[in-house]
């Protein structure tokens, strides 16, 4: 275990802290993003979350780098990055010297045309894997005049990536159910606009679509099983269909 010093152990606490919180994915990023800089005496952050249908990074996050230079990074670098995918094969925090010599990086067309840019030297990435697929990183990086990253930094790191997979996990899940609320939820507003629907109908269309069962239904809105099958009566006759399966096409389909 890394010793740590007082302040030290205090951001790392911290850090911990917000891990464990409630966070949207971006907002996770976004908080715990100043307080690694601090801890690690780094002046660049960015992350990303992969997408495996299109192999690329996505929704980034960043702090004192230039939005028209990361895009640049998107729309080009990425697909010419010497480093990243070297980086992100590994299950560890890795300093950039590690996957590629410093020689080689200053040569490279992606130090000279976009890490220099935003006065990016030394890096430091860490990539969290949830059953065998990366969903997010952390990249940190230190500017010219800065020492390289040393195994103690490395360590500290690697201390705090289990939390921050656990915490992307959690957070992607939760974005990925809000998103799929908001789309039920447009779907029956929709649908209510042909159909009135009261509230509680609304709610238990919405439950139903999401797979879940009279008792579960019941349990969620503090109701009786009976009163839900009665309200599941009303949504079938009003939307002309005889079961869960057809009241879920009835609605998607609108």
């Amino acid at each position: 275990m890394v010793s740590l010093t007082a302040r030290e152990s205090d951001l790392v606490f911290r850090i911990m802290g917000a891990l464990s919180a409630d966070h949207s994915c971006d907002a996770l990023r976004n908080t715990i993003g100043p307080m690694l800089l601090d801890l690690l005496g780094a002046q660049y952050f960015a992350s990303y979350v992969w997408s495996e249908s299109s192999s690329t990074f996505g929704h980034r996050i960043a702090l004192n780098m230039s939005d028209d230079n990361l895009k640049t990074y998107e729309n080009y670098f990425q697909f010419r990055d010497p480093i990243t995918p070297l980086l992100q094969r590994k299950r560890r925090a890795t300093a950039v010297t590690e996957v590629i010599s410093r020689r080689a990086l200053e040569r490279s067309e992606f130090f000279n045309d976009f890490l220099v840019r935003d006065g990016l030297h030394y890096g430091i990435n860490y990539y969290a894997y949830s059953a065998g697929q990366n969903i997010g990183d952390l990249r940190i990086w230190r500017g010219r005049g800065k020492e390289d990253f040393c195994r103690r930094d490395l360590e500290i790191v690697d201390a705090i990536g289990p939390a921050f997979t656990h915490a992307m996990r959690r957070a992607l899940s939760r974005d990925q159910n809000g998103q799929t609320r908001i789309s039920l939820t447009n779907a029956i507003e929709s649908e209510s606009t042909r159909v009135h629907l009261t509230k509680r109908e609304k709610e238990i269309a919405a439950a139903v679509m999401l797979g879940k069962t009279d008792q579960q239904i019941a349990a969620e809105l503090f109701i009786s099983v009976a009163t839900v099958r009665t309200h599941l009566k009303h949504l079938f006759r009003k939307l002309d269909v005889s079961s869960r399966a057809q009241l879920t096409r009835r609605i998607a389909l609108h």
